[in-house]
């Protein structure tokens, strides 16, 4: 089976298969940028090499298992299973702007073991191909279709440490910004890691118009440990050096993600270290309030007015910080809530 997301291998089946080049075009305009589904986009080819074209390629890697959605905000929960029977979670956020963004996994489990979230606690990770993680796209366009919209913004932070599995997370990047597939914008494309400092310039060098995000949670070494038990193998002079080779080489800010936790990370010397971290680098420091998990029942969100004080302090310092609020809460896909727990 031919997936359809290789471009040469599609090539050689349309050659075998004496398909016109562009009939192909429109069979792929009509799947990856009109969202129809395979039985209908496959009208776009000749009557007679229709059958067997179906029959020689693989459209979708994952089925839908279960969906739900949020009573509360614009969010969609889609449960998929994979060809091997595992089960990973992607969400839909419906903007109240009106755009849509695509929270996808690239991952089962992950071996971050990150202490406030869900999916650290699962144990090892299963790696995603890039076949499934853009599938995962695919899917949810489908879903969108009927409601005139279409995913604008992918962003890796789902289930998984994106760059435990960097050449399909970077394979499935290049895809989504192929003209001839998807065609996102690359400033469309955010990838979140907690901090590889060797993957993240690889990343930068192979992607330089893609957007980084690295979630630091602490600019204490010992308090971010904590946290991230990785952070072990990665010292913060270590990353710092990376974020600023890769802002270096992009040319444009990096997100800095900042998961806010009473009394354990948003104390005034927790501020004074942050400061501290970002001194000289263009960064987007994005506060994210703390979903609880019932795995880390001594975790707590900070309180509205010492969230509201933490920004006021680093933008009165010269940075940029948006605060993020949460969508999906209610059906358990806030950042932090995804887990398979069948």
């Amino acid at each position: 089976m031919v997936s359809i997301h290789d471009l040469a291998g599609m090539e050689t089946l349309r050659s075998r298969l004496r398909i016109d080049p562009d009939r192909l075009r429109r069979w792929r305009n009509a799947f990856y940028k009109s969202h129809q589904d395979a039985d209908t986009a496959v009208r776009e080819l000749p009557e007679d090499r229709r059958r067997e074209f179906s029959d020689a390629i693989a459209c979708h890697s994952l089925a839908l298992h279960e969906r739900r959605d949020s009573q509360l905000d614009g969010a969609s929960k889609l449960i998929f299973r994979t060809g091997q029977g595992h089960l990973l979670e992607t969400v839909i956020l419906r903007i109240a702007s009106g755009r849509t963004a695509l929270c996808v996994s690239s991952q089962i489990g992950c071996a971050a073991h990150c202490a406030f979230c869900a999916t650290g606690y699962m144990g090892t990770a299963h790696d995603l191909t890039a076949a499934e993680i853009l599938d995962q796209v695919a899917q949810a366009n489908r879903i969108l279709r009927s409601e005139q919209r279409t995913v604008r913004n992918v962003v890796f932070m789902g289930m998984g440490e994106p760059l435990h599995n960097e050449e399909a997370v970077c394979q499935a990047v290049e895809v989504l910004q192929s003209r001839q597939f998807f065609a996102l914008a690359s400033r469309h494309l955010l990838i979140s890691t907690v901090g590889i400092p060797e993957a993240m310039v690889r990343c930068a060098r192979r992607l330089p118009r893609v957007r980084l995000a690295l979630s630091l949670h602490s600019a204490r070494q010992e308090q971010r440990e904590k946290l991230i038990p990785l952070a072990r193998r990665y010292p913060l002079p270590e990353l710092r050096a990376a974020a600023a080779e890769v802002t270096a080489r992009q040319g444009m800010p990096l997100m800095i993600e900042y998961l806010l936790l009473d009394a354990v990370n948003d104390t005034d010397e927790d501020l004074a270290a942050l400061l501290g971290f970002l001194h000289g680098l263009p960064a987007h420091v994005n506060l994210i309030p703390y979903n609880p998990i019932g795995d880390a029942p001594t975790l707590r969100p900070t309180g509205n007015s010492r969230r509201q004080a933490f920004a006021a302090a680093l933008r009165a310092a010269g940075m940029h910080v948006t605060i993020r609020y949460s969508l999906g809460a209610d059906i358990a896909a806030a950042c932090g809530q995804l887990i398979r727990r069948r």
